[in-house]
């Protein structure tokens, strides 16, 4: 039996268990620990299974809580090298100081943003630079590591630490138990971003979230797989609409930004293979984009493929997990 639950997609935070008979992987840890362990269990899923976690790439969204997570059931994580450097230099200057000390300058640094943006009438405060950055999430995460810290009895613990770092690289494949992964180079605005494949079991499950465009080598990568997992991220209507400064709408709109959902309503009309038993639609964005709009624009796409409509076009939500896929 394999198995794939959504615990979270979106800008405040993303992970997804994949998992076969023996072996559990969590996909990325963009939450706090506490909320990554209240998902898995609310969706059936016991986070003390957990054998590894694996890494797209080092954006906030994607690794919140990814120390904590990996400290507490005491396994390894897998990155790139590339990613794994880039997540030490975001980690060290920000847990360097106490919890107290990092809040009262996120609480300054917030008070920044908001005399900006009401000097240039931009964006909201928390969205004016980057609008993946969420503080709530972040003082969450800062203050479950400080607490593994005091329990530790290390006031000087290495921000750093993890139970054990394996690295592999884009391009090549590697296992996990009896999960193979092959990982795959996908277009983001990241140090080394990658998209998985995994298999197991005959079953293969891809996931390609936060890519500008739709490459060949990953539209290659995604052939034969049984569950789909892509990005339908914003409309674009709505995003140029919206209310993120023009700097980021670009970011966004870039190659490698995130895909639309058109982009992602074009790839599956005249890219996909039509051989995945379910198409999930992630990284939905909540201020620039509707479930409807994007259900609508892959259902149209598919349009002669009805066995994928209905249930097996599945949306990925921000608040609450997804119903668990087993094949």
């Amino acid at each position: 039996m394999v198995r794939m639950t959504v615990l979270a997609s979106g800008s405040k935070g993303n992970s997804t268990v994949v998992s076969s008979t023996r072996t559990r992987i969590l996909v990325d840890a963009g939450m706090s620990c506490r909320e990554i362990f209240k998902r898995m269990r609310s969706a059936g899923e016991d986070p003390e299974t957990l054998d590894a976690i694996l890494i797209t790439h080092e954006h906030q969204d994607h690794v919140q809580g990814l120390q904590v997570t990996a400290r507490k059931l005491g396994i390894p994580v897998y990155f790139t090298e590339a990613t794994h450097r880039a997540w030490m230099r975001w980690m060290t200057p920000r847990k360097r100081l106490t919890y107290a000390e990092w809040l009262v300058q996120r609480q300054q640094e917030a008070a920044r943003k908001k005399a900006e943006a009401e000097a240039s009438a931009a964006a909201p405060e928390a969205e004016l630079e980057n609008p993946f950055y969420r503080e709530a999430e972040l003082a969450e995460c800062a203050a479950e590591e400080e607490e593994l810290t005091a329990s530790a009895g290390k006031a000087e613990a290495d921000p750093c630490a993890l139970p054990g770092v394996e690295y592999f690289r884009a391009g090549a494949s590697f296992s996990i138990g009896d999960i193979s992964v092959s990982a795959f180079t996908i277009p983001h605005d990241a140090i080394d971003p990658v998209g998985f494949v995994f298999q197991a079991e005959g079953i293969r499950i891809g996931i390609a979230t936060d890519l500008g465009y739709m490459p060949p080598n990953v539209s290659l990568q995604l052939r034969g797989c049984d569950v789909l997992m892509l990005e339908s991220n914003h409309d674009l209507e709505m995003l140029r609409d919206g209310p993120y400064p023009w700097s980021v709408k670009q970011r966004v709109m870039s190659r490698v930004g995130h895909l639309s959902n058109d982009a992602a309503s074009s790839f599956l009309e005249k890219h996909y293979d039509g051989q995945a038993s379910y198409v999930v639609l992630a990284h939905l964005s909540e201020s620039n984009n509707l479930p409807e709009l994007a259900r609508v624009a892959a259902e149209y796409a598919l349009r002669d493929r009805m066995s994928l409509l209905g249930n097996r076009l599945v949306l990925a939500e921000q608040r609450t997990p997804t119903e668990s896929i087993v094949l």
